[in-house]
């Protein structure tokens, strides 16, 4: 890897995963864009999962750049289902997104690891019912 692809890699870790500033990086500016680009994440999560998000009210983004701080992004369908799926393991989901959790798991199929799909179940209620 070249020098410069080095130290972007090293910057992208920074902003996305909590890994250490590069050298020659104003650590207070890459501070800054970290914390901006976990509020935008939020925002992101929110859109897909709505009453996790809601569920927290004001503390949302505390509670979501708590989590996702050392995490990057997986997509903001994911980040929110495995957060979701953390604080339910915890008992710490609350029943709104109980509720979500369970409706997004009844129709995608998620195995922490690669993109969620449809359940063929799901897909083929949908054609009896039509």
């Amino acid at each position: 890897m070249s020098s410069l692809a080095q130290r972007q890699a090293e910057l992208v870790a920074a902003l996305t995963s909590g890994a250490p500033v590069p050298a020659g990086f104003d650590i207070r500016l890459v501070e800054i864009a970290r914390v901006a680009l976990l509020r935008k994440r939020a925002g992101e999560v929110a859109r897909f999962w709505p009453a996790l998000a809601g569920s927290f009210g004001r503390s949302w983004i505390r509670e979501w750049s708590a989590w996702a701080a050392t995490r990057p992004t997986q997509g903001s369908l994911r980040d929110g289902w495995d957060l979701a799926r953390e604080l339910r393991a915890r008992n710490a989901l609350p029943e709104t997104a109980v509720d979500e959790l369970t409706a997004r798991e009844k129709t995608l199929r998620y195995d922490g690891r690669s993109a969620p799909r449809p359940r063929r179940l799901a897909a083929l209620r949908r054609l009896v019912i039509r």
